[in-house]
């Protein structure tokens, strides 16, 4: 099993996890183009996908949906509030409605051989869920837009063995940033985004000693810095009471426009 960022940022998020027989992209908001780029590098034909997994109908998360939909017909999966949100997209175009399958938070999907299971996450999208995606013993989630975590998320994530978890933004770069007050406000409120430190919090919570990889996603371009979400997070992972030290585990920062490394889970 294996998982790469294709990219990842307030700009454009796509996720590829697949197995050796079954190719699942997590959300398409990069371009036709670059969506069929990365998945080359990656050895996958666009026509092998077996689903497009959406987590929110926001733009950076879809842009690329209906090209990609129409062109390869690949199956469309979100909440039924996302899909209804999609269907109102009217840059999207046309998508065929038979693509469209309806998932519900809390219940398993499977493919092929891959077992999907959403979960609930605290963002201002219509239904928005994470992801979670097991083969075998394998566990691997994918979280980004969570304003906020609660006990459920922490439920929701244990014992995974890597983890796609938003680190969105440095406070106080946001805080005497040039963003409108009215946008500061929602991206710190619970519906918001997560900021480096309780992504690192929440990450205490998470690590375990079967975690072989974290990659920390979705950097916001005006308010954040890649070496400032790493170092935070690290400190807050030393600094935590859990036994663990941020040396214990690898930990990545997506690349905001480009492919990350490929992460292949043993």
């Amino acid at each position: 099993m294996r998982m790469c960022s294709i990219a990842s940022g307030s700009s454009g998020n796509c996720t590829y996890i697949g197995s050796d027989t079954t190719h699942l992209l997590v959300d398409v908001g990069i371009g036709r183009k670059k969506t069929e780029e990365g998945l080359k590098k990656l050895g996958v034909k666009p026509e092998e996908l077996d689903g497009i997994f959406i987590t929110h109908e926001h733009a950076d998360h879809i842009n690329g949906l209906g090209v990609m939909a129409r062109k390869y017909g690949v199956p469309v999966y979100g909440t039924k509030g996302t899909l209804d949100a999609i269907r109102k997209v009217s840059s999207l175009g046309q998508i065929d409605g038979s693509l469209f399958q309806e998932v519900q938070a809390d219940a398993k999907i499977i493919v092929k051989d891959l077992t999907v299971k959403p979960m609930r996450i605290s963002h201002d999208a219509a239904e928005p869920v994470g992801y979670r995606i097991i083969h075998g013993k394998k566990k691997v989630g994918i979280v980004t837009d969570l304003g906020c975590y609660n006990d459920y998320t922490i439920e929701c994530l244990k014992g995974m063995n890597a983890l796609l978890l938003e680190a969105n933004h440095d406070v106080n770069m946001l805080q005497v940033g040039p963003y409108p007050y009215y946008l500061k406000r929602r991206i710190l409120g619970e519906r918001g985004h997560l900021s480096n430190e309780l992504s690192g919090r929440l990450l205490s919570r998470l690590l375990n000693d079967g975690m072989q990889a974290v990659v920390l996603g979705h950097l916001s371009k005006d308010n954040n810095l890649p070496e400032l979400a790493y170092e935070t997070v690290r400190v807050e992972i030393t600094m935590a009471d859990n036994g663990y030290k941020a040396g214990d585990f690898p930990i990545r920062v997506a690349n905001r426009s480009d492919m990350s490394e490929v992460i292949e889970i043993a």
